[in-house]
């Protein structure tokens, strides 16, 4: 049987959360483990340009940032390893995790899994992800001044995203498959309002084109399957997103959407010694710089528990 490896921490997830959690907890010589999942670096590994994280007067690259903090985090003595979590066990003490190559314990664990963006599954979107194509107007619209883009979704965030891209774009088409919008009465009124925004409902994109980046879409029409192909420089998905928690089953408390659920002013969860923060936990704000600061939080908070137990 292979060797069951003991961490004082074990951080679950690599995004700018779970790095960030590293790098105090292993300032603070708890010696954490990083469990960076299958995707290292989490969302803004598919993010180009990043230009609202604080202290890049120029911006940097997604996954160029993520490295750093991951360098930030081992030279401090966090150890990161590129396996994805497939079981844990939160009943004991201590905390029972495996991996798709090792089993570990740990007396703390901070949960950093951040959520997935729902996209539409076309081969398309992957290959101009971050090249036009984007999950997030609030990191990426500043991009497209002047610009016409598409928001796809027809929920509140759908509405929102829209309204908040006419402070950039030319103009804004919010494209729907149905004829009616599960978002508020007062989320609608106030996209029909903006002269900027255009409704194309009834109709899906069947296909994103570009060169380098986006420059048209074909939308099929969901009644009678008619094509059409429109110019457009940039497409936002706005069907939500899934937090990254189905590994922790039923053992921990989660809302309705399942995303955990920490204790106010805390990143504590249902189960004590184990944290959570970022995206898995926050459906609010979901940006780089209020994930790190939950980061922050849980390793402080993970501190002080094992303080207390020791």
């Amino acid at each position: 049987m292979a060797e069951v490896k003991h961490y004082p921490v074990i951080i679950v997830g690599s995004g700018p959360a779970g790095l960030t959690a590293a790098i105090y907890a292993a300032r603070a010589d708890l010696n954490p483990l990083i469990l960076e999942g299958n995707q290292p670096g989490g969302q803004l590994t598919i993010t180009t340009d990043v230009e609202n994280f604080p202290g890049f007067p120029e911006g940097i690259m997604g996954p160029q940032l993520m490295d750093d903090m991951r360098k930030q985090a081992n030279r401090f003595g966090a150890e990161s390893k590129f396996e994805y979590v497939n079981e844990v066990d939160f009943s004991k003490r201590p905390f029972f995790i495996k991996s798709d190559s090792g089993e570990y314990t740990a007396d703390a664990v901070i949960i950093a899994t951040g959520a997935s963006a729902r996209l539409l599954g076309l081969e398309s979107e992957k290959k101009y992800m971050g090249y036009g194509v984007s999950a997030c107007a609030t990191c990426d619209g500043f991009f497209y001044k002047d610009k016409n883009v598409i928001v796809v979704g027809g929920g509140d965030s759908a509405m929102e995203e829209a309204t908040f891209l006419t402070k950039f774009a030319k103009k804004v088409i919010i494209v729907h498959r149905r004829e009616g919008f599960r978002a508020s009465k007062i989320m609608i009124e106030k996209a029909q309002n903006n002269e900027k925004i255009e409704f194309m409902l009834n109709k899906t994109i069947k296909e994103i084109k570009g060169d380098k980046t986006v420059n048209a879409v074909v939308l099929e029409d969901t009644r009678n399957g008619e094509t059409m192909e429109i110019p457009i420089d940039g497409v936002f998905m706005a069907i939500g997103h899934t937090p990254n928690t189905q590994v922790f089953g039923d053992q921990i408390e989660t809302d309705e959407s399942g995303y955990i659920i920490t204790k106010a002013g805390s990143t504590r969860t249902s189960i004590e010694g184990v944290f959570a923060c970022g995206d898995v936990q926050d459906k609010i704000y979901r940006q780089a710089i209020t994930a790190a600061g939950s980061g922050c939080m849980a390793a402080l908070d993970a501190e002080k528990y094992l303080e207390m137990n020791e």
